[in-house]
């Protein structure tokens, strides 16, 4: 910047705020008939939705300014707590776009958190409004959910159990002008509860800086550029795409049941709009690389949420143009992207993975910095505290990075376990994010990942690691998947393989499958301590990956078999 642009008299531009929305401005000025986002709305005769709803980036801006300037009406401004229990459709990103703008803080709730703790979880965000679904209103209303709410919108036509309508509000707003409220970086942008899936449910706290950076280290990890097509089976990662200058297909499909999605309805719509890129969790891949239609328009397919089985990231890579990328990123809700890698050179380390090395999650995303320390359940309060470990030794992975997100919503002793300070040469301090992860670096420099710390298996012999054990098992053709769970005491552990059969397998050969993984046990050093094996008719997953699998559950069953 020229110094004289800060010379006394001269005009200055003011500082755009660090915001996700800032961009819509700017894209409804460039591209404003650009599609930003098509919804399925209706069915046509073909059965196919008809995607009937659409918003260009001009639309998007207005739409949302107007509601913004409606919102502060009803008193919901700056700093001010909202529930939004809205499914997938415009008024879900009209709305979100919205509350960024006016630098409201949207509480936002995993669906696949149970319903106690769900309602534990909006009493304790101690929101002060409410906007949501009519149906999410009668449950507010019986449930008793978000008590502290003193405003209630709903997208319903009518205010039924609310104050207003999401509509009378964009209609209070219209004309208002720009709404972008001028939020600094470490201003609270959003609070995300997770699904608490190996864990009790928290809420993470975004900051505005942490959906910059990951906007920006995304877009630069994955090479995206303005004016692709995508479509994001994981409604929240479609609230980057106007950011990224991205037009959104929002697929046909319940997002809380990936597993589920009809592979027709997808092809259909990727066919229809041209879609180059696709976000979708390992179950989504899954359904898409059974139904084995080609996807020629595709670019670059991401998947994350847990790990893509070999055959499926193999299958996938077969039904994509060989020029496309297939990208497995590495992280959590607390920081994301934290390591990268694609389809090619994990298909590459397949037979290390199912070997016992673990899954290869590749190297990290600059500028953060991933190191390994000695794994402990207690809190480690300074960075000094850390042991860290050398490569090839198994410990805690740990991050620093511009996504890392420093608190918990009133969790103090979650955040303690989960947060280390640490000094910098220059003074400075960062918070380093513990994943609650273990793993390793190999000699190349890429991080490989051994399963959750809390689903270690803690025997007399040592610690044995669910992704160091799983996948030597998990090449049984007759073998779906299976589970290492614990059952006994920390440290004298009686390690148990739970075992789900491949689709169609019957009962029967159930004790010639448990002799054939008893002889892969004695082939794998650290695998010879496993001697007991349970059939389970179907792993509990969490909702809304429909990929991790509920080993807290299993070791429960295993523990009274």
């Amino acid at each position: 910047m020229d110094a004289s642009s800060d010379l006394p008299g001269r005009s200055q531009t003011a500082p755009t705020p660090c915001n996700i929305a800032a961009s819509l401005p700017r894209l409804a000025a460039e591209a404003p008939d650009r599609v930003a986002m098509r919804c399925p709305g209706g069915r046509g005769p073909d059965g196919f939705a008809r995607y009937d709803q659409a918003l260009t980036y001009r639309d998007l801006d207005n739409r949302s300014d107007a509601i913004a300037a409606g919102l502060a009406t009803h008193g919901i401004a700056r700093g001010t707590r909202v529930v939004v229990m809205v499914r997938p459709s415009p008024e879900f990103f009209l709305l979100m776009f919205a509350l960024f703008k006016a630098g409201a803080v949207p509480v936002l709730v995993d669906p696949g958190i149970d319903r106690r703790a769900l309602k534990q979880c909006l009493d304790e965000a101690e929101a002060e409004a409410f906007i949501g679904i009519p149906l999410a209103q009668v449950a507010r209303v019986l449930l008793r959910w978000a008590g502290s709410a003193r405003v209630r919108i709903t997208t319903s036509r009518r205010p039924w159990l609310a104050d207003a309508t999401l509509a009378h509000v964009e209609a209070a707003g219209a004309g208002s002008g720009p709404q972008l409220a001028d939020t600094a970086p470490d201003d609270v942008a959003a609070i995300l509860f997770t699904s608490g899936s190996t864990g009790i449910p928290k809420g993470v706290v975004y900051r505005h800086r942490h959906f910059a950076a990951q906007v920006d280290m995304l877009g630069r990890a994955f090479g995206i550029e303005a004016g692709g097509v995508d479509l994001p089976t994981f409604p929240p990662f479609a609230l980057f795409d106007p950011a990224l200058g991205l037009t959104s297909i929002i697929p046909d499909m319940d997002p809380t049941r990936p597993a589920m999605a009809d592979p027709r309805r997808l092809h259909q719509a990727i066919e229809r709009f041209g879609v180059d890129q696709l976000f979708g969790s390992p179950a989504l891949m899954g359904v898409l690389a059974r139904h084995g239609q080609p996807l020629p328009t595709l670019k670059r397919v991401t998947s994350a949420g847990a790990p893509v089985p070999a055959e499926v990231v193999a299958r996938m890579r077969e039904l994509l143009p060989a020029d496309a990328g297939f990208w497995t990123p590495y992280g959590a809700t607390e920081c994301l992207p934290v390591a990268v890698i694609e389809g090619r050179e994990l298909q590459a380390a397949r037979a290390a993975t199912e070997a016992g090395a673990g899954t290869c999650v590749g190297h990290p995303v600059p500028p953060n910095e991933v190191r390994i320390v000695r794994i402990t359940d207690e809190a480690i309060a300074e960075w000094p505290d850390a042991e860290g470990l050398a490569a090839g030794q198994v410990g805690e992975i740990t991050v620093a990075g511009p996504t890392v997100t420093d608190t918990y919503f009133k969790r103090d002793v979650q955040t303690r376990l989960a947060k280390i300070r640490e000094t910098l040469p220059d003074g400075s301090e960062r918070v380093v994010h513990r994943m609650g992860d273990v793993g390793y670096f190999d000699g190349d420099g890429r991080l490989w990942f051994c399963g959750r710390k809390s689903h270690r298996v803690e025997t007399f012999a040592g610690p044995l690691y669910t992704e160091q054990v799983e996948p030597v098992f998990n090449v049984h053709p007759r073998v779906r998947r299976t589970a290492l769970v614990g059952v006994g005491p920390r440290g004298r552990q009686v390690p148990v393989l739970c075992v789900e059969l491949a689709e169609g397998v019957p009962k029967r050969e159930w004790p010639a499958i448990e002799q054939a993984l008893r002889a892969i046990a004695a082939t794998h050093a650290h695998c010879v301590g496993i001697d007991r094996f349970l059939r389970h008719p179907r792993f509990p997953v969490d909702i809304r990956h429909n990929a991790k699998i509920g080993r807290e559950t299993l070791a429960a069953w295993a523990a009274t078999r």
